[in-house]
C-alpha cells in the first residue's frame, strides 16, 4: 500500500499531496516544482482520497478562521485524530 504525504506549495501555499516515492511535485495551481524533502509534511495517509478529503477540510478551516496556516499544535492534533480514526476503523 502506498503512503501519501500532504504538503504545501511554497509559492502559492496551495495544499497538495504526493506519494511516498515522489521527490518533486508540480503544483496544480501555480506550476511551481515543489522539492518534497524541503517542505513540511502535514500528514501521511494511506490513500489519495483521504489526502484529498483532508486538504479540503483544512482549507475550509483556514478560510473560516481567516488564517493562512495551521499552528504546530493543530498539525499534531490532526495527526493524533487521524491515528485514532485508523485504530477505530481496524
Amino acid at each position: 500500500m502506498s503512503t501519501y504525504r500532504v504538503i504545501r506549495c511554497p509559492g502559492c501555499y496551495q495544499f497538495t499531496y504526493t506519494d511516498q516515492y515522489g521527490k518533486w511535485k508540480l503544483c496544480p495551481v501555480c506550476g511551481e516544482v515543489i522539492t518534497v524533502d524541503k517542505v513540511p509534511v502535514y500528514l501521511e495517509v494511506d490513500d489519495f482520497s483521504q489526502a484529498e478529503i483532508l486538504i479540503k477540510e483544512v482549507e475550509r478551516y483556514l478560510y473560516r478562521s481567516g488564517r493562512l496556516d495551521l499552528t504546530p499544535t493543530e498539525v499534531n492534533l490532526i495527526r493524533e485524530k487521524y491515528l485514532a480514526w485508523l485504530e477505530s476503523a481496524a
